[in-house]
């Protein structure tokens, strides 16, 4: 966790099968494209343009946004530098990994945001107070 920085966060590409006859295009996840198991999953939906969800960092858990429909912004810090990634084609996603401070904001009317967890949900992974982050990063 300590020594990950917004350079640890990367874009993912995720196959994407063209239909020939135009009815669409397909993406597929399997096990070769995350760097870690998958035990939860969850969506952000309905989100107003001017709220932010996130602020918080893991301790451990790993995350996969992908922006399903619509677009977003993921502003990452790592108590030094800051780096903001735009999330909007469904076939590419933001891989986060533990020790990244989060934000997401800038919500497109109609954004869904779908994530997939390396962890079943964990209160104590959280750290929800910036200052304690940054307290953890130097430890």
């Amino acid at each position: 966790m300590k020594n990950n920085t917004v350079h640890s966060v990367s874009i993912i590409e995720i196959p994407k099968i063209i239909d020939e006859n135009s009815r669409g295009n397909l993406s597929v996840i399997e096990k070769e494209i995350l760097p870690f198991s998958i035990e939860r999953v969850y969506y952000l939906y309905d989100v107003p343009s001017d709220a932010f969800r996130g602020g918080h960092a893991h301790k451990n858990l790993r995350q996969f946004l992908i922006p399903i429909s619509g677009s977003f912004d993921v502003v990452i810090k790592d108590g030094q530098a800051t780096r903001t990634i735009t999330l909007n084609k469904p076939n590419k996603g933001l891989l986060i990994v533990p020790g990244i401070w989060r934000e997401l904001e800038n919500f497109s009317s109609g954004a869904i945001c779908l994530v997939l967890a390396s962890e079943v949900y964990d209160e104590s992974d959280y750290i929800r107070d910036y200052e304690v982050f940054l307290e953890h990063k130097i430890r």
